[in-house]
């Protein structure tokens, strides 16, 4: 049957939780740890083996270096060694996909990198430019209605808006912050809830109203502490409501 709608599920892997083989089934694509944050080249083979077995889309997952905070924390780094870090992560990703015969897909920023090239347009242009240097074809996950998306909408990337299955928003459409109580959705219902009616109605709850969104893709962390029974119960109930996972 034809379905009206359709989304991409993807999970953050490769960051030391080891459950990617329980994730596969579920989702549609991944983003691997390049070794800044999390993960190492023995994990990110292993990812992309289980990646290939179960027909997810690859994507590189670079982040501030800084392996203590697990990327979660700003940085006060100079552009220019954040940008060869950036680039860096990226070809590494793709030196180990390529050496397994397969192609990336996306580039999905992590944590505090993601938040900042969000809202900070010189951070966003940096971002652009490690992409345009090392895989400018990729499609680039961002948050609907950000700073990064218009930049990269300027030059010509190819986007991809990502929206949030397991993390509350603000009215201005960023996310609640995990230094909150109320960061995370951890109830199997209320998660699907959320999703379904990003994806139908184009709209979230965030802490202050309802406010419209799009979503390409959506997120479920890796390291949410039921990452498994979300995502296995969200792609479940988007086959039972007839949403294409694609």
């Amino acid at each position: 049957m034809y379905s009206k709608h359709r989304i991409d599920i993807n999970c953050d892997v490769g960051e030391g939780v080891g459950n990617e083989k329980l994730l596969m089934p579920y989702i549609s694509s991944c983003n691997i740890a390049c070794g800044a944050h999390a993960g190492s080249i023995t994990v990110m083979d292993e990812v992309i083996g289980l990646a290939v077995e179960y027909n997810v889309k690859i994507g590189a997952h670079p982040s501030f270096p800084d392996r203590e905070n697990f990327g979660r924390m700003e940085m006060d780094i100079a552009p220019e060694t954040l940008q060869k870090s950036i680039e860096e992560q990226i070809l590494l990703l793709k030196e180990r996909a390529d050496f397994q015969g397969v192609s990336l897909h996306h580039i999905k920023p992590h944590g505090a990198l993601y938040n900042l090239i969000a809202k900070d347009k010189e951070t966003a242009q940096l971002m652009i430019r490690a992409v345009q240097n090392t895989c400018p074809n990729l499609f680039l996950y961002v948050p609907y209605n950000s700073i990064i998306a218009e930049e990269a909408l300027k030059s010509n990337l190819s986007i991809q808006y990502e929206a949030f299955a397991d993390r509350n928003y603000n009215e201005d459409l960023t996310l609640v912050s995990r230094s909150q109580e109320n960061a995370l959705i951890t109830n199997k219902e209320a998660v699907f809830s959320h999703v379904k009616r990003m994806i139908v109605a184009q709209q979230v709850q965030t802490v202050g109203g309802v406010k419209y969104i799009t979503a390409d893709t959506i997120c479920v962390h890796g390291d949410t502490e039921n990452a498994i029974e979300l995502v296995a119960y969200i792609h479940a109930k988007l086959e039972e409501n007839e949403i294409t996972i694609a």
